[in-house]
């Protein structure tokens, strides 16, 4: 039995409750070791006893998350092609997908490593922070940038390996790649006392040994029997669904940073206490997301293979049931954020004034991965469908919504209408993406 649950090679394809938790669980799991690395190269900048050094690890990181979520479509726009490629049954589309995908990949992080003096420069001007951070996130931002083909190539074997059902391979390698990185942080960084450049090489080792064993592991899987033809992996009509597909990724990906950012924004704007606070409360919604992204990406996986194998029934019960355990979660996350928030909120502050503001808006935050639910999983259904032109748009209209609300009930509401206004967000991708649902069926699915 494959790690999908599937028991047949037919298209008619087993989708169990236990399939979709094969698929999910590992998947939270390796999103979760993410945050724990950033915890952990904190921690190890932040025993050097310079505070500089832990501004220029942040300054650094933020710039470096913008550059990479750029090309988050390598991830997620592989896995949607790829599980298509899967349900069809054609080995060599699904070769032809990883070919074209890592190209882009290898070629991209090039292309970063050469323009990366002017994206410090430009970022810097943009941050403005002072010199002495400025000068410890240059350092830190060049090492780093040298990973980039590696790195980007990385989300290409994530995506590559999640569109077949590989759930516990994809953990395996992001164990590999975070646990990698942690283990030489702390040693070049604390150990060799390297500082900011050992958390810095540090990830370049780990980015490079997970894509090296990642490569070897795509390489396993592929049927050697059968390769395609390089006018296939070039065939123009493939390259440009590929480029389409990363174009509104991309555009969805940018739209809802510029949503988060704008939140942030504001809430400076009721002053550094509430700012304080908000940042606080943001975290319950980005753990929330970890679990959530976990159910996202099997309904990305059983919906693109469903589509492949053209199996409606299958699209059908693989909505029904990412919906539920979706559900399930969201609800077990507020009851959980809502009983044990203020502990939770004692433990990311120790500033009294902070914890009493965060608690004003403790509801807010405990309650929004039930107003998420929704977006998080048609997010995965889309992009598994590869919709993305809809998912794109609805992105927008959302958006628009988003600051519509704030606009209406800012000068009443103050913070408590931010924090709506975000509900308002997170809530319009859901009803936006259903309400397109249903024509994109019945489109993908004629008969």
């Amino acid at each position: 039995m494959s790690e999908t649950g599937v028991t047949s090679k037919t298209k008619r394809f087993e989708i169990t409750h236990k399939s979709v938790l094969q698929l999910a669980i590992p998947m939270t799991l390796a999103y979760i070791t993410t945050p724990l690395l950033g915890l952990v190269d904190t921690a190890v900048v932040g025993r050097l006893g310079v505070e500089a050094l832990i501004g220029g690890l942040a300054v650094g990181a933020i710039i470096i998350d913008l550059i990479f979520t750029t090309f988050n479509f390598l991830r997620s726009g592989t896995t949607g092609l790829t599980s298509q490629a899967l349900g069809a049954e054609d080995e060599k589309e699904k070769q032809a997908i990883l070919f074209r995908a890592l190209s882009i990949a290898v070629l991209s992080g090039i292309a970063m490593i050469v323009l990366s003096p002017l994206i410090i420069w430009l970022g810097l001007w943009f941050m403005a922070p002072s010199e002495a951070v400025a000068e410890a996130t240059r350092t830190y931002f060049i090492i780093r940038m040298l990973s980039a083909p590696f790195a980007l190539g990385n989300y290409v074997i994530l995506g590559w390996l999640l569109g077949l059902g590989k759930s516990y391979t994809t953990l395996g390698i992001q164990v590999l790649l975070n646990g990698t990185n942690i283990l030489f942080s702390i040693y070049l960084g604390l150990t060799l006392e390297w500082g900011i450049q050992g958390v810095a090489i540090a990830t370049i080792i780990g980015e490079v040994l997970a894509f090296f064993v990642g490569c070897y592991v795509c390489w396993r899987k592929l049927d050697h029997a059968i390769r395609p033809s390089r006018a296939r992996v070039m065939d123009k009509a493939s390259w440009s669904r590929l480029v389409n597909l990363n174009a509104d990724i991309m555009l969805r990906s940018f739209t809802l940073l510029f949503a988060f950012a704008y939140f942030t924004a504001q809430g400076a704007g009721f002053g550094d206490l509430t700012l304080a606070a908000n940042a606080i409360l943001m975290h319950f919604f980005l753990i929330s997301g970890y679990f959530l992204d976990g159910l996202a990406t099997a309904a990305e996986q059983i919906v693109g293979r469903s589509i492949g194998a053209k199996y409606k029934q299958g699209f059908r019960r693989g909505f029904k049931l990412t919906l539920l355990w979706s559900a399930i979660m969201a609800l077990v996350c507020s009851l959980v954020f809502w009983l044990a928030g203020p502990s939770l909120i004692a433990l990311l502050t120790t500033i009294p004034e902070v914890r009493q503001e965060a608690l004003i808006y403790l509801a807010w935050a405990a309650f929004i991965p039930l107003s998420g639910m929704l977006a998080f999983q048609m997010d995965g259904i889309f992009i598994g469908a590869t919709w993305s032109r809809d998912m794109s748009i609805m992105m927008v209209v959302s958006l628009i919504g988003y600051l519509c609300v704030w606009w209406l009930v800012k000068d009443n509401m103050a913070n408590h209408g931010l924090w709506l206004a975000l509900h308002s967000f997170v809530i319009f991708r859901g009803l936006t993406l259903s309400a397109r649902l249903m024509p994109k069926v019945r489109q993908t699915f004629p008969a």
